[in-house]
């Protein structure tokens, strides 16, 4: 293996600290019988998730039956925690056999040697149900950078859930109406300041709170499609966007500090870890929010808004949606995102026997057992109908702290790519109405294909110095005059330029047609 990149060595000393207190758990291999093979993986979950005792875990023990192996999940919340906690693991020489990870880490990864070649181990014949339901081949090619083929997508939601959600009986309180522009927007927020909507007679409320985890401006932030700007990457004309460093981030930063000064947001935005806007929300701190996923405000859903707000004491919470731009565009349509990888150091019986887990996941029957629980005790099914049994359900899955989602990691929730229709009783009227209305925004068309780096290209160190300019404008400069300056700094010095030619060039052969990126101001 080639020596560990600078930036993962440094962060392995903080990471040695951080990730004894990071949330990340580990489920212990049980001992199995002879023969059986060990497994590590690591994987994403909410932090609400856990997995049970291993006689409760009935998902652990049909896969390792099924498989003879012992297998090992460490899971937690994506953020900077997950990422010093792989590289903690990484660094000491023990990498997980599989593992998931952001796209701009696994260049890293890549480049120093801790992902295998997934050359014909990540192929048609070897894992059929991830090609057959999930992912083309041509979506396969386009996602490789440096010139290997290293990573590969985890199976994505081609539907795009994110919208705000807002305290509709907070806004009933006041006489007010769902906002439908910005400048209603803001003064929703300035009444779910000052205006005590919980009739508390404290002044303990705030109208919009968001998650920067102490290093970003997140595009929750409003400010941003006020301006223009829609999604993360998309195509104006014949020019590639790259929303986040744009000429136009002097306005979306210059009108985010005017929204700050108007003491709307909850202070603790920034500091605010993925997962703790929503607590704060349903704590009844916030009445604005936005999420991202089909049933997060869903009346059943024990890790959405809905449910945490009733269980913490906010009975009258009624979170709906709404979306100012949902005529105009929303966000841009999906590509594929984030990777998983095959450890370097895995022995090739270990890589085959993930790559048959992974299919199996993949697969109808590994879909159904990790996302609805076992035939016959948490569901009953009669042809492609797939009717929850909710007593059991609850009893067995949800009491238990909605363990399997530890092992859904790796599909949507998207029956209907089996052609299945899962009548969950839980799924009430107002649920589907809030996916209906999700439904009806516009998404802008997508740049067509996953934009990957070339070799030399430093993506995360670009990002990371774009942040930075970002949280000083926020934070320590009276406006955002001095972005454009900045601007030309990453895209020069920190070689922004390179990297966004290159997406343009990727965009041009997706879209039949020649896309520039401009660089200038």
């Amino acid at each position: 293996m080639k020596t560990l990149s600078k930036m993962t060595a440094v962060l392995l000393t903080s990471s040695l600290v951080l990730a004894a207190c990071s949330g990340a758990k580990e489920e212990t291999a049980s001992s199995g019988g002879t023969g059986k093979l060990d497994l590590k993986w690591m994987v994403i979950a909410d932090a609400s998730t856990q997995l049970p005792s291993p006689d409760k875990d009935f998902v652990k023990k049909a896969i390792e039956e099924k498989f003879n192996v012992n297998l090992k999940m460490v899971y937690m919340p994506l953020g900077q925690d997950y990422t010093n906690k792989l590289n903690t693991m990484i660094a000491s020489g023990d990498i997980p056999d599989v593992f998931y990870t952001e796209g701009i880490s696994s260049n890293n990864y890549i480049r120093d040697g801790v992902a295998r070649d997934l050359t014909g181990v990540v192929a048609p014949d070897k894992m059929p149900n991830y090609f057959k339901y999930w992912m083309t081949e041509a979506n396969l090619k386009s996602y490789q950078i440096q010139g290997a083929f290293k990573r590969a997508p985890v199976p994505y939601e081609t539907n795009y859930y994110r919208t705000f959600y807002i305290r509709k009986d907070w806004l009933d309180k006041l006489g007010m109406s769902m906002p439908t522009n910005y400048d209603e927007l803001v003064d929703v927020m300035k009444a779910f300041t000052f205006k005590d909507p919980d009739g508390n007679g404290k002044n303990d409320t705030y109208g919009f709170t968001a998650a920067g985890s102490g290093t970003s401006i997140p595009m929750d932030f409003p400010e941003y499609l006020k301006n223009g700007l829609v999604g993360d990457t998309y195509v104006e004309g014949d020019q590639f966007v790259d929303v986040r460093s744009d000429i136009r981030m002097q306005n979306v930063l210059g009108d985010i500090k005017k929204l700050l000064d108007l003491k709307v947001v909850d202070p603790d935005w920034f500091l605010n870890k993925n997962g703790q806007q929503f607590d704060k929300a349903a704590q009844g701190k916030a009445g604005i929010v936005v999420g991202q996923g089909r049933d997060i405000a869903f009346d059943n859903n024990p890790a959405g808004l809905q449910m945490k707000s009733k269980q913490a004491g906010q009975t009258t919470a009624n979170w709906q949606p709404f979306h100012p731009w949902e005529k105009t565009g929303t966000w841009v349509e999906t590509i594929p995102n984030n990777p998983f990888l095959i450890s370097s150091k895995a022995s090739d019986e270990k890589v085959q026997r993930s790559v048959e887990i992974l299919n199996w996941l993949a697969g109808e029957e590994g879909f159904l057992l990790t996302r609805y629980g076992k035939e016959g005790v948490h569901y009953k099914r009669s042809g492609n109908k797939i009717e929850i049994i909710q007593d059991a359900y609850q009893k067995d899955i949800t009491d238990n702290n909605n363990f399997i989602e530890v092992y859904g990691w790796f599909t949507p929730r998207k029956p209907e790519v089996f052609g299945l229709d899962v009548v969950d009783p839980k799924v009430t009227e107002r649920d589907k109405k809030i996916v209906e209305k999700i439904n009806s925004y516009k998404l802008l068309p997508s740049v067509g294909t996953a934009l990957t780096v070339k070799e030399g290209m430093d993506l995360s160190a670009m990002r990371k110095r774009m942040n930075e300019q970002h949280v000083q404008i926020v934070f320590k400069e009276k406006d955002a005059s001095n972005w454009p300056q900045y601007r030309q700094e990453i895209m020069t010095k920190f070689g922004g330029k390179a990297l966004f030619d290159n997406y343009a060039e990727l965009t041009s052969a997706a879209k039949g047609k020649t896309i520039k990126f401009k660089a200038e101001n």
